[in-house]
Order: structure tokens, then sequence, then C-alpha cells
């Protein structure tokens, strides 16, 4: 249907535009629906494979890795699913307020001496583990490849 011309002047609105200075019905925005929204505990296929990359980390080094890294390994092996780094990003931070990776900054002296920015850290940790472990049952996935399921339940039963 095409925009109404308000002939009081000279704006085109939307007909089921709410006037200005109304609030918006949030129950008819998509974004504001609960089915959208996750559930407690689940873990996106991203942040899966997230944690099976921070997991490989620690078979191949210290078990830090920092996020240009994380990403590389994600672009190598994934399915196109890392859009941006912002993307991994907020997963990561999302990962570290679960509890399911530890972070740190590295040593200043380390980057000064590489002529380069302080890295974030990261490293899987026991609670992480067990929630990759969780995940990849549940996904079937528990040969060790990449996850690519929709989102996984891995709160405890």
């Amino acid at each position: 249907m095409a925009p109404d011309f308000d002939r009081d002047s000279t704006a085109m609105q939307a007909p089921d535009t709410p006037p200005a200075g109304t609030d918006l019905d949030k129950a008819i925005i998509s974004s504001y629906k609960e089915d959208m929204r996750r559930k407690k505990g689940a873990l996106l296929p991203l942040e899966i494979e997230i944690l099976q990359a921070a997991a490989e980390a620690t078979t191949s080094g210290d078990g830090w890795i920092h996020g240009f890294a994380l990403a590389k390994a994600l672009r190598g092996g994934g399915d196109g699913r890392l859009t941006s780094h912002g993307t991994l990003y907020k997963a990561l931070g999302r990962l570290t307020e679960a509890g399911l990776i530890d972070d740190h900054w590295e040593d200043p002296d380390t980057a000064l001496a590489e002529g380069r920015p302080r890295r974030r850290l990261y490293q899987i940790n026991g609670t992480g583990r067990a929630a990759l472990a969780r995940a990849e049952n549940i996904a079937g996935a528990g040969d060790g490849s990449r996850a690519t399921g929709p989102s996984t339940r891995i709160a405890p039963a």
C-alpha cells in the first residue's frame, strides 16, 4: 500500500506509522518478540565454533589465543558465519560473561617489543570445555567436526 499524503503538511506518512511523539507498539516489532530471544543456556553455532577453536589452540600452544587469530581459524574452517570482527568480539564477550572462556590483556612489554597494540587473549576453561562437550554431544558432532546446526542447549538438565 502506498503512503498517504498528509494534506496539512508537505510530509508523507505511512498509514500504519504512529503519530510523532507516541510510543511504538513493541508487540508488532519482530526484534521484541519473545520467540526471537535466545533461551538461557543456549549456545549459537558461532559460539560453539569459537569454543572449538579455543580448545584446538590449547593443544597447539599455550592455550591463549587473540581475537584476530580466532577470526582466521574460524574463516579457514568455518562456513562463512563470521561476517565481521564485531560479530566475533560480541560472541567472545558473551562467552566470557557466561564464564566459558577466560580473558586477559597481554603484557604491554610484549606488544611494545613487537611494535603493535596490546592484544586481549582468550582461553577456554573447564566450564567451557564441559559446555562444548555437551553441545557436541547434543549436536551429534562429537567427532570434532564444526557444529553447523541451530542453537544448542548446553545448560545442565
